[in-house]
């Protein structure tokens, strides 16, 4: 007898688990990930110079990358790039514009690249790479560097301009200006010391900014201290500073400060009112855990009912594709469509559920959000059809591993039934919060699927194992391997199979067992059920997981919180507990440990400034910046409406040793002063001549950041929250610094001598 009289023989393509296409036509989807040390960077570029190859020679095939991390990075790298470029360039203008001296301004401009340099030699033997991290912590330092060389510069063009000749005024000039600038440089590295040594992702994030901050600022100090000072002696010249062109004095400073001193304790009252204002102000600004960028392409999740077949959900995915197309207008660059199995990593995903990424053109007139409300409209009365949205955000989150729902709320127990019980209830708490969107369980929709329960003791009996009927029905359901044959040069795997039965024939199908046969349905039973999908554990006990989407225009604590009370009500049995987790557990950790880095810097910069001045008193006098400069950032915050994340908390810690750099030079040149005159005179004097460089430090450093504030290009958001944090506090730190400070300098040093008299009447 011959094969083809009881069977039909014939060649076709296995059924696949997916299909992927891109614009209309079918393809090959490949993912490609890299070694977790190796730079990604230069794993695209290994990738894409490889494709050309293949492609060269496989004519007539092309490949075309659809994602690719790689350019975004790049692009960032060069706006932070840029950004810092643009940031010096302003504060060299800055300082040509209150020295008004040509030499002078090129002096600091030489050594800007000097301390770069020196930096990216540290930053090699450390074994760092360019990336946003180290190229956001080189602007951060560049403003630093700039500051130390301005206050040397500064301080001997003052001398100059008293009349001293070339070398007295650079050795006095330095001198007298080293301690504070050792100070202000010590106390700014010391912030960083907490961060480097940070657990968990806040750890992971800042270590390398942390080290390129460090790295850059003692490459400034180097170069304030012993470059600076070198190149005034080879570039200012022989003659006598000129008169014709002033420098930019502030004259009417010594007035005010007298006055302030007059009024000191309505000063300090002012301003302790003005904290007190913004620590009660705090609240109100919102927190999240990463900050998110948008770009011109969203992901489109498309959902049928559960048990559709792979062809439908295809046929399905197709006529939404046409649909995208007939209401973009054009503006479409790329629709790349995944359908079935590994078309992403949620939990619900099958062969009834597809992906869609939608990737607008540059020349779109529309946004992703008015293609999504176009697309939603002309969707939303398509029956068993269920689409959510997600607008890729190139966040850090993405570069961490963090692609899961920014909300994930958990559903803690023992028993599936009641999980699947209090879920409900949950997702109909949640179904009234404000902000959040495409809500989903784990336990929903679960597949559907047939029970045979094999009655063992027929089956014992008869001398059938569970293994003989497992096997047997997945052979005559799936079919069987027996082999292969050439075919056309090539190899193809012979498969034998029954015809697809329906669920009445099922129990039809024929167990052998050895000469015995049996039907199905005669040793088993048949049952119909609904499983769920995955089953979640977390500490051993059951976990449901409901996830849910965010809109931009709300932060995550408050969602958060609004998520607690709508379910705070819900009646709990023993043992069984409702948690918000996800990026809500991210940002709580690290908002805490980020917390504690805060609180050992104040502490590690207030030994710092104790061991330099050897005096418990003035380093505290210094320490009172720093509440002044969260009061900027808390206002700052406010006012853009920016949501304070861990890039935002990471800028405030900065601030610690950032604000107080202009407290220490005030300090500094009152104590030098004050042996030789008068209190008054001391903190006028030393006012008047320190306010030109607090005011150009201040300014350039602001100058450096603020290019980085502004939401242009790639990754704008990932920096902008740390720049406006340190632009914020310094705006505000420097104003306490020329007003509060001196008073409560005098209120402080009044007390002090006030006991020393007592003391010495004893």
């Amino acid at each position: 007898m011959f094969l083809g009289e009881v069977a039909t023989v014939k060649f076709e393509n296995a059924r696949p688990d997916n299909i992927v296409r891109i614009n209309g036509e079918r393809c090959i989807g490949l993912s490609v990930y890299k070694e977790t040390q190796f730079n990604t960077v230069r794993a695209v570029n290994l990738i894409e110079n490889q494709l050309r190859v293949i492609e060269q020679a496989l004519p007539g095939y092309k490949f075309q990358v659809i994602s690719n991390q790689g350019t975004f990075i790049k692009q960032a790298i060069g706006e932070v790039r840029d950004s810092a470029f643009l940031g010096m360039l302003l504060a060299v203008l800055v300082l040509f514009f209150f020295l008004r001296r040509i030499g002078t301004t090129l002096i600091v401009s030489i050594s800007i690249p000097i301390s770069i340099i020196a930096t990216f030699n540290m930053m090699y033997f450390n074994g760092l790479t360019l990336n946003i991290m180290t190229l956001s912590g080189l602007a951060l330092g560049a403003g630093m560097l700039i500051d130390n060389a301005i206050v040397v510069i500064e301080s001997i063009f003052r001398n100059r301009e008293q009349g001293l000749d070339r070398e007295e005024s650079i050795v006095k000039g330095t001198t007298e200006i080293s301690g504070a600038v050792i100070a202000s440089t010590l106390t700014t590295i010391v912030v960083f010391i907490p961060i480097v040594y940070l657990h968990g992702a806040s750890g992971e994030l800042f270590r390398d900014q942390a080290w390129t901050v460090t790295f850059s600022l003692l490459s400034s100090l180097f170069v304030a201290l012993l470059v600076i000072p070198m190149l005034y002696d080879r570039f200012s010249g022989r003659k006598k500073i000129r008169t014709e062109t002033k420098a930019v004095q502030f004259k009417g400073y010594s007035k005010q400060l007298r006055a302030l001193l007059k009024h000191r304790w309505l000063v300090i009252g002012i301003s302790t009112a003005i904290l007190v204002i913004s620590l009660f102000l705090f609240p109100f600004i919102g927190t999240e855990f990463l900050p998110r960028t948008e770009g011109k392409d969203f992901t489109v999740s498309v959902k049928l009912p559960e048990g559709t077949r792979l062809e439908r959900t295809d046929a399905v995915v197709n006529n939404l594709e046409y649909l995208l197309h007939t209401i973009s207008e054009d503006s479409l660059a790329t629709i790349y469509s995944h359908i079935g199995k590994g078309s992403s990593n949620e939990i619900f995903e099958g062969e009834h559920t597809a992906m869609m990424k939608v990737i607008l053109s540059e020349q779109s007139r529309l946004s992703p959000e008015e293609v999504i409300s176009r697309f939603l409209e002309a969707t939303d009365n398509i029956e068993g059809l269920e689409l959510s949205f997600k607008q890729d955000d190139h966040s850090l989150g993405e570069f961490l591993g963090s692609d899961e729902a920014p909300i994930v709320v958990e559903v803690k127990g023992e028993d599936l039934d009641e999980i699947a019980f209090l879920t409900d209830e949950v997702l109909s708490e949640m179904a009234s919060v404000d902000g959040i969107y495409n809500i989903k369980s784990s336990m929903a929709d679960g597949a559907p699927e047939l029970n045979v329960s094999i009655n063992r003791t027929i089956a014992g009996i008869n001398n059938i194992t569970v293994a003989t009927v497992v096997q047997q029905i997945g052979q005559q359901l799936q079919g069987r391997e027996v082999g292969k044959m050439d075919y056309r040069g090539e190899m193809r795997d012979i498969l034998i199979k029954v015809p697809d039965i329906t669920r009445s024939e099922l129990g039809n199908l024929v167990i052998r067992s050895g000469s015995q046969e049996f039907r199905l349905n005669e040793i088993a039973t048949i049952t119909g059920s609904q499983a769920p999908k995955e089953i979640f554990r977390r500490n051993q006990s059951r976990i449901n997981k409901i996830v849910s989407d965010m809109e931009t225009g709300r932060s995550l604590d408050r969602v958060a919180q609004d998520i607690r009370v709508a379910v705070r009500d819900i009646e709990l049995p023993s043992n069984y507990s409702i948690t918000v987790t996800g990026e809500e557990e991210k940002r709580k950790e690290s908002m805490e440990s980020l917390l504690f880095a805060l609180l050992l810097s104040v502490v590690l910069v207030y030994m710092v400034l104790s061991s330099q001045y050897e005096s418990l008193l003035y380093p505290f006098v210094i320490l009172l910046t720093i509440p002044f400069g969260l009061v900027g950032a808390v206002m700052i915050f406010l006012i853009t409406g920016i949501p304070l994340n861990i890039m935002g908390v990471i800028g405030i810690i900065m601030l610690a040793g950032i604000a107080i750099n202009n407290s220490i030079l005030l300090v500094a040149r009152i104590n030098q002063l004050k042996t030789t005159m008068e209190l008054t005179e001391a903190i006028v004097q030393a006012g008047q001549q320190r306010i030109r460089p607090i005011i150009m430090t201040t300014l350039t450093t602001i100058l450096v950041l603020l290019p980085m504030t502004f939401g242009f290009g790639e990754g704008a958001s990932m920096r902008s929250s740390m720049a406006v944090a340190v632009i914020g506090g310094l705006v505000t730190s420097t104003l306490m610094s020329l007003v509060v400070i001196p008073c409560v300098y005098y209120v402080f040093e009044q007390m002090k001598r006030s006991l020393g008299r007592r003391g010495d009447r004893v």
